[in-house]
């Protein structure tokens, strides 16, 4: 296999298993996250750490999408490249914290014993604090990086279909605002406008990472160093 399609293969698999790690965390978080007295009730403390895991696996994949893509974005545009993987480290660090207050709640639970309904509302502002770094994390950075940063990158590159190119440059704009309205009360997070203001960032992430992986990249267009490149080498043989 030539080394651009086992790149986009490798990279394609990646967001596929974004999709799935960040579903599962939030599925299998569900229990914590929905119930305000989690820390005195029975709890489901090991379907939590499942989903500390699922989310650490987003992580890894988060990154691994960054690092390799970038020795191929770079050609097109090394400060939109950057930019790129600097949005996907900040995108994680907010997760990692979204993850250490959920353990910190499961080791509330646990070590509260008799006395867990004093520690409630220090759960309840470390479930909050959960909430936050979603909405910052994957409801605001994501749009800068994964759709408005890749979207250029890749409608520039025609590395993808230009089509597909700008659902991320429409929808990662439209899903940033979309936080910043959420960050101000317009509306809820789990409210319909927010849902349909991500809708296109999901179709540009979940296409991208099908293609990618079943199809590969599309024979890039020359960049200006390939151009000088060609020039150099015509001159040299004549």
């Amino acid at each position: 296999m030539h080394a651009s399609n086992r790149t986009a293969r490798t990279a394609g698999i990646l967001f596929l298993l974004t999709f799935a790690s960040a579903i599962a965390g939030a599925a299998l978080y569900a229990p914590l996250l929905t119930d305000p007295d989690y820390l005195a009730g029975p709890g489901a403390d090991t379907r939590i750490l499942l989903g500390a895991v699922c989310e650490l696996v987003l992580i890894v994949a988060n990154i691994g999408t960054a690092v390799v893509l970038f020795p191929v974005l770079r050609r097109h545009s090394e400060t939109a490249a950057v930019g790129y993987v600097a949005a996907r480290i900040m995108e994680c660090a907010l997760i990692s914290v979204g993850i250490l207050s959920v353990l910190t709640v499961v080791t509330l639970r646990q070590t509260a014993g008799a006395d867990a309904g004093e520690y409630l509302p220090v759960a309840r502002a470390l479930v909050a604090v959960h909430g936050w770094t979603f909405l910052l994390g994957p409801g605001f950075v994501v749009g800068i990086g994964n759709g408005l940063l890749l979207g250029f990158l890749m409608y520039r590159s025609h590395l993808v279909p230009r089509p597909m190119a700008l659902f991320g440059l429409i929808g990662g704009p439209l899903m940033s605002l979309s936080g910043i309205a959420v960050l101000f009360g317009a509306y809820g997070q789990s409210s319909v406008p927010s849902a349909l203001a991500t809708l296109p960032e999901i179709i540009w992430e979940a296409s991208l990472g099908i293609y990618l992986t079943f199809v590969g990249f599309r024979r890039p267009r020359n960049t200006g160093a390939d151009l000088a490149a060609d020039v150099d080498s015509k001159q040299q043989a004549a």
